[in-house]
């Protein structure tokens, strides 16, 4: 919307009239006609008084974005256009600022939008209230709790893709700041009927359709259920898919809504569970047969389906099966039991489908009320929203369409008396005479219905109840009876029936007439619905479930709180909640939302004229409008007046400076109105008529356009001034600047010439200056030059000189040390003779051996003491002096790794090394183990819980802890135990709870027997006669043979300083109780890897087949 088209008030750019108590004159026709103008310019709402209309546009309109919450935030209710936010605000402003509990009554027809109203209404006060972290949780579990309830009660109908089936009523909870605190959610008759039995061109509820397509394989493996729609029979596949909806996509937004409203993953689980049973049911099919007696029964033909429904609710899959074949009626201490034929079957099957789905929803609205409701105990403020059912006349109308109704005449009740009721009050309250309104009034309807003695209601229960044959025909002869005068009942039978011959009313049928016109009734199946009976075989049934949350679902089916009393009535359950509802609307201040469909093929710029009217008239719409005309058709304060209509008086425009009432009487004095056309409240000018509020209108438009000419040509004044004061400046500041432009030139060019002159003056001067420094620097040099080359001259004589003096003094030198090096020639040949040779052969020999040392420091190799490499010797006499350099070199690299050694690294080293000595081309496994470290507790038993008794009963140091296998004696077999040696002792224990089985000190160990081949198996011999003996010797496997062997002989050693004897052989004896058995290893094919397989031949031989 254009800023100049922005809305101050209702009035303003007004398309109609936005308030239809303004409509003038007031017919139905000119009211049809301000709803399809306003319809037609995408105004959808508009007021009758405080109560909106909202028509469905079936399309998205940009009017309920977060701008739009902001501009109607805090605004008065007629300050903007109509719109729903208009009246959400009002209700929730009151609710925080009066502290008046709030009601919200939305009603319409489905497909009218009610569903969507309330969500916005909602989202509205969700936006406007405070905020943080736990507000923000409250509101989003509010707003999340209409996915799951939308999923579980709405269905596809012929007049509406999302319709509700149930009535829902929630109380939201604020606290003092108006902040929410919780809510409390009540439903209203679920049409249940719908999971067994669809319309043409509908569906069933949307959960059905939301899991087999959004479910993961997964899932609906777990539920037995299959994606194709086909398969399940109570849905109806006439318009499975809807277009626009997505309902994988929607499953995925009620998972989530349910997570994010508190519902653990196990309950989310078991609701699905039920939903799949419920869908499951409808496959069950029966088959009749003939008992001996000649009584029909049934069967069921395929057990399949009902084997997989007892696996999913935990059933006795013959209790259940049991139960849809046999009744038991029971009677103070009696109990008889009937079979039942295929149509009673087939009843009790649809019967427990519809019971199960309907106690589910209740269920879950009742575990969302759980998680939704306010945890603090202080005062609350209420705010109530009411979505229910519209009033419905169809062609074929039943027991559903006839409560549905009754709860829209008791709501029309309260409705007139709560308009009449504020009227007054707002009357009372600004001091105006209130007159009597008539109007009809709907509690003749109302008591025709709920009386208690001669009520429609009161008689359909004693009919239920009363002994003997009990059917639809037999009520309506009652009904006929006791209604036949009443003016708005009529039947073929009535005496207020005009058509007693007419044949638009059937035998079957009885006609009431509603406040929104006559609707007629079939009888048949009002007493079956009524009753709402489910066998008390099947609630028996469904109380034996291993399922807790059916069994939850069906408590009278415990044998101990089972009661003979017949549950109460459809219809009475539903009057005493419509009873509890009225007392409640009744405690709060109600705001009215009316719903209109616009057209039955939900498409957009559509409007069926004769659709609306229908609507309009069953709403009571025309009805409310006269009711709000009945004595002033506009009120508006005082200050909101006199600010709109102030410039129609010339003693109130521009300011009023005195009391607002004041200024609107002025005003309206010099207007020179009818004293009759209105009247002075207290705070508030009440206006009888709209004919002069639309002349006050008008006059006002008038006086606006006057002061928009007034205002043009103030500002054509303001901007011809302005634009020659504009052109004066400029001509000043153009003529200011050629002056400077040509001044500044004249200036510049001035300064150039005088620079000019200046620099030629400065040149000469430097010019002359040059040449006398020149001169004065060659006079200079010249003087420089001559002195110099008489030095050069003086220095070189004297070098000449020097050099001269220093030959003859060379000469005498080497002369000199010619001579002595002759006398000492001389003396030496006399010495040389003599000892020539030897000294040559020493001489020779230290340079030998000084130059192998040299080269052998640069061929050493590396301090590994595995490193076998040594330098070949160069000469045959150092062969004894190469050996030994050898072991020396050898010898000392040894004792520098050893030096590097640890106390921890000396034992293993000490450990392989004693490994060594016993196994050592001995045993083939030995190989494997040398590259192998040591660890000894590889269980790290004293860091591990698991062990924690065990280490507990460990009060020495561990030397050796691991898992072995301990070899059976009597069988062969294998059992992991675990294996812990310490210094005195070793301890076998149980591998999984450290329970000890034996301990063996090591003194009482006389050898060790191990095989030759790769395996792990070894026996300890115990010393005869010992308390450990007393089983025989004990037989273990392990990978770690060498380094349990090595331990446990070090052990043994270290303790008693005695070496035990281990036995490497193929064959060993061992003692088992009191035989001897011979241990033979055989070679074969292992069928566990490489463990060896032990086998028990006979008493004396036990064969090891190793690889």
């Amino acid at each position: 919307m254009a800023k100049s088209e922005v809305k101050t008030s209702l009035l303003d750019n007004m398309i109609g009239v936005g308030d239809s108590v303004l409509l003038e004159p007031l017919t139905e026709h000119t009211f049809l006609e301000n709803l399809k103008k306003r319809f037609d310019h995408s105004e959808i709402y508009t007021y009758i008084g405080s109560v909106v209309i909202s028509v469905n546009p079936y399309r998205h309109l940009p009017i309920y974005t977060p701008e739009k919450v902001e501009e109607y935030r805090n605004r008065n209710f007629y300050e903007l256009s109509p719109h729903i936010y208009a009246l959400a605000d009002e209700a929730y402003r009151s609710l925080r600022d009066q502290d008046k509990d709030q009601c919200i009554l939305i009603t319409g027809e489905s497909g009218a939008g009610k569903t969507e109203a309330s969500k916005l209404v909602m989202s509205y006060v969700a936006a406007v209230c405070g905020k943080g972290a736990e507000v923000n949780q409250v509101k989003e579990q509010l707003l999340q709790s209409n996915p799951v309830l939308e999923a579980f009660g709405n269905a596809k109908t012929m007049r509406n893709d999302n319709s509700s089936r149930f009535g829902k009523y929630m109380d939201i909870e604020f606290d003092f700041k108006g902040d929410p605190l919780g809510g409390v959610i009540s439903n209203y008759l679920l049409e249940k009927s719908r999971v067994v039995k669809q319309p043409r061109d509908e569906r069933n509820f949307h959960i059905f359709y939301q899991l087999l397509s959004g479910g993961s394989e997964d899932l609906l493996k777990r539920l037995k259920l299959e994606r194709d729609f086909k398969q399940y029979n109570y849905l109806g596949l006439d318009s499975a898919e809807v277009n626009g909806m997505d309902d994988a996509a929607n499953f995925r937004t009620v998972k989530n809504a349910m997570q994010i409203v508190g519902f653990m993953d196990d309950e989310a689980e078991s609701v699905l569970e039920v939903v799949a049973a419920v869908l499951k049911l409808g496959n069950i099919e029966f088959k009749p047969e003939s008992r001996v007696n000649g009584l029909d029964e049934s069967r069921i033909q395929d057990k399949n389906e009902l084997k997989e429904i007892c696996e999913l609710l935990g059933q006795d899959q013959a209790v259940l099966e049991r139960a849809f074949s046999f009744r038991t009626v029971e009677a103070k201490q009696e109990k008889v039991s009937t079979t039942l034929n295929v149509a009673q079957a087939y009843y009790a099957r649809d019967a427990l489908a519809k019971n199960l789905y309907n106690r589910l929803f209740t269920w879950l609205v009742n575990r969302i009320n759980e998680s939704i409701k306010a945890q603090t105990k202080v005062r609350k403020k209420v705010m109530g929203v009411l979505d229910i059912y519209g009033f419905e006349i169809f062609e074929n109308n039943s027991f559903e369409q006839f409560i549905i109704n009754y709860c829209n005449e008791k709501l029309q009740q309260i409705f007139i008396e709560l308009t009449l009721k504020e009227e007054q009050e707002e009357y009372i309250k600004e001091g105006i005479e209130w007159t009597h309104i008539e109007y009809f009034n709907n509690a003749i309807i109302c008591e025709l219905i709920e009386n208690n003695t001669n009520g429609i209601l009161a008689m359909l229960d004693e009919e239920c109840l009363r002994p003997g044959t009990v059917t639809d025909e037999t009520f309506l002869e009652k009904l006929n009876q006791v209604c036949a005068i009443h003016e708005r009942f009529e039947s073929r039978m009535s005496k207020s029936s005009r058509f007693l011959n007419d044949t638009t009313l059937p035998h079957n049928c009885f006609r009431i007439q509603h406040y929104a016109g006559k609707v007629m009734y079939h009888v048949e199946g009002f007493v079956d619905k009524n009753n709402d009976l489910l066998y008390r075989d099947l609630s028996q049934a469904m109380w034996k479930t291993n399922h807790m949350l059916v069994k939850a679902l069906f408590p009278e089916g415990n044998p101990a709180k089972m009661s003979l009393k017949r549950p109460p009535t459809a219809g009475s359950q539903f009057k005493a909640s419509v009873t509890t509802l009225m007392k409640n609307l009744q405690t709060k201040n109600p705001n009215y939302i009316r719903c209109i469909k616009p057209n039955d093929q939900k498409a957009p710029h559509a409007f069926t004229e004769a659709l609306v009217c229908h609507q309009v008239r069953y709403l009571g719409l025309m009805e409310n409008v006269r009711v709000r005309r009945a004595g002033y058709a506009f009120k508006q304060p005082y200050e909101s007046c006199l600010e709109r209509y102030k410039m129609l008086c010339s003693q109130t425009w521009p300011h009023w400076r005195q009391g607002t009432r004041d200024g609107v009487k002025v005003l309206l004095t010099e207007l020179r109105i009818p004293a009759e056309e209105f009247s002075y409240g207290r705070s508030k000018i009440f206006i009888r008529n709209p004919r002069t509020l639309f002349e006050l209108e008008d006059l006002r438009k008038r006086r606006l356009e006057d002061l928009a000419t007034l205002i043009q040509k103030i500002y054509r004044g303001w901007k011809c001034r302005t634009n020659f004061l504009l052109l004066k400046k400029s001509q000043t500041t153009i003529s200011a600047w050629t002056r400077r432009h040509f001044q500044r030139k004249k200036y510049l060019h001035l300064k150039s010439v005088t620079v000019l002159i200046q620099s030629y003056i400065r040149g000469w001067k430097a010019r002359k200056l040059l040449r006398e420094l020149k001169h004065q620097k060659r006079c200079e040099e010249s003087a420089t030059t001559i002195a110099a080359y008489w030095r050069g001259t003086q220095a070189r004589k004297d070098l000449r000189r020097l050099k001269e003096a220093a030959r003859r003094k060379h000469a005498i030198a080497v002369i000199w040390a010619y001579w002595l090096g002759y006398e000492v020639r001389r003396e030496y040949r006399k010495f040389f003779r003599a000892n020539a040779g030897r000294k040559i052969y020493e001489f020779t020999i230290q340079r030998i051996m000084q130059k192998y040392f040299l080269e052998l420091k640069k061929k050493l190799p590396s301090q590994s003491p595995t490193e076998r490499t040594w330098p070949a010797r160069p000469y045959l006499f150092l062969d004894n002096t190469h050996t030994e350099l050898k072991r020396i070199f050898h010898l000392w690299r040894c004792k520098e790794y050893r030096d590097q050694f640890t106390e921890q690294k000396t034992a293993i080293f000490e450990e392989k090394l004693e490994a060594s000595e016993l196994f050592k081309d001995k045993k083939a496994l030995y190989t494997n183990s040398v590259r192998q470290p040591f660890h000894g507790d590889y269980l790290e038993i004293s860091k591990n819980p698991k062990y924690q008794k065990l280490n507990g009963a460990v009060e020495e140091k561990i030397v050796l802890a691991d898992v072995v296998n301990k070899i059976n004696r009597a069988n062969g077999k294998r059992a992991l135990r675990i294996f812990v040696l310490t210094k005195s002792k070793f301890i076998i224990a149980d591998q999984k709870s450290g329970q000890i089985k034996s301990t063996i000190p090591v003194m009482d160990i006389t050898s060790v027997s191990v095989s030759k081949q790769t395996d792990g198996l070894f026996a300890i011999h115990l010393k005869e006669g010992s308390t450990a003996a007393a089983k025989g010797d004990f037989l273990f496997t392990s990978d770690r043979l060498i380094e349990i062997i090595t331990k446990l002989y070090r052990t043994i050693f270290f303790k008693t300083n005695q070496k035990i004897n281990v036995e490497i052989n193929n064959e060993f004896l061992v003692q088992f109780n009191q035989d001897k058995v011979c241990v033979k290893f055989i070679q074969g094919a292992q069928k566990n890897g490489n463990l060896p397989a032990c086998k028990r031949k006979n008493n004396r031989l036990l064969e090891v087949t190793v690889p």
